[in-house]
């Protein structure tokens, strides 16, 4: 079904919806396109929507219910996890994520984190505050070992950086064997062989049943205790039960943890208060050019679906 023009009708639900409207509009004539900054004028709209485009995260299961003609979900991030999730996302509905460019902000993130920690920045801003004046010796990236767990485009980039640092890069994957920037490879069964000489562990590798707390008690044990945890994937990565285990016996130095298994991060739980920790609000995917980053994608999906259709987008998502 098409709508009076003739054309599929796309409806964008995000703060910067009229932005993406304008853009497509000119990258994407093939559509009519409506713009909803909030709930109430996206489930107005949804009646007359064939596909949905928007951050996953504010994409509401009362949306998809009052969408009958829907046809295509384009998510702006790369996790979807909450749309996977919804009975009212019907299966014949294709969905599609956005990747390949949320290196530079992923990146950024480890290193705040990674010379946060290592500088004990929380100790100066605590100082700061009280207006103390203490100096001590200052601990360097430099040389230090950062071992990633999961390495895909964002590993490789975060690589970079790590190597202009001055730092060695090791790498824990069961899909590739060399990569560049690496110094070397592990397979995940050498987990533990791998973390035995980090400074830092960042995890990158997504969430499956397979990477359900691949970071455990053993993993913890098997890290030397001035090591610090970075994750920057998804909570469920990481056994935060064993976390807060190692962190309160000081198994490791710290963690920078901006992902958690049950999200927002509840205020009664034990790691906002655990010792030498970092928490950001899952922030990692974030950047201040994030609309300019995603658009030649979504643009680029848009027009291949109204020339091909869904075989063509790319980002699909398998729903099981």
């Amino acid at each position: 079904m098409t709508g009076a023009s003739g054309r599929k009708t796309v409806l964008i639900r995000d703060t910067e919806a009229d932005w993406y409207a304008e853009q497509f509009s000119t990258r994407c004539p093939g559509f009519d396109y409506l713009s909803a900054t909030d709930n109430e004028t996206a489930l107005r709209h949804a009646p007359a929507a064939q596909v949905v485009i928007g951050l996953a995260p504010v994409l509401v299961p009362d949306l998809f219910a009052a969408a009958p003609r829907l046809e295509w979900v384009q998510a702006l991030t790369t996790g979807v996890d909450n749309l996977l999730a919804m009975k009212t996302l019907k299966r014949d509905v294709t969905l599609t994520n956005c990747s390949g460019f949320h290196g530079p902000q992923m990146s950024e993130l480890a290193f705040l984190m990674m010379l946060s920690l290592n500088r004990n920045a929380q100790r100066m801003t605590r100082n700061q505050a009280a207006r103390t004046w203490e100096r001590w010796p200052q601990r360097l990236l430099l040389n230090k070992t950062v071992t990633i767990l999961g390495v895909g485009a964002i590993a490789e980039e975060l690589a970079s950086r790590c190597n202009a640092f001055g730092m060695t890069v090791t790498g824990v994957s069961d899909g590739r064997e060399t990569v560049p920037g690496f110094a070397r490879m592990y397979r995940r069964q050498a987990l533990h062989d791998a973390v035995a000489t980090c400074d830092f562990l960042v995890v990158l590798t997504p969430y499956s049943p397979d990477t359900h707390h691949i970071v455990d008690a053993g993993v913890f044990a098997a890290m030397p205790e001035h090591a610090f945890l970075i994750n920057i994937s998804r909570g469920g990565c990481v056994d935060e039960a064993a976390l807060l285990h190692a962190l309160t016996n000081r198994e490791i130095a710290g963690a920078g943890l901006d992902v958690f298994a049950s999200e927002p991060l509840d205020p009664q739980d034990p790691l906002w208060s655990a010792p030498n920790v970092l928490i950001t609000p899952h922030i990692g995917g974030m950047s201040d050019i994030y609309r300019q980053q995603a658009m030649p994608l979504v643009a680029a999906n848009l027009n291949a679906y109204a020339a091909h259709g869904a075989s063509a987008l790319n980002g699909l998502i398998t729903r099981s």
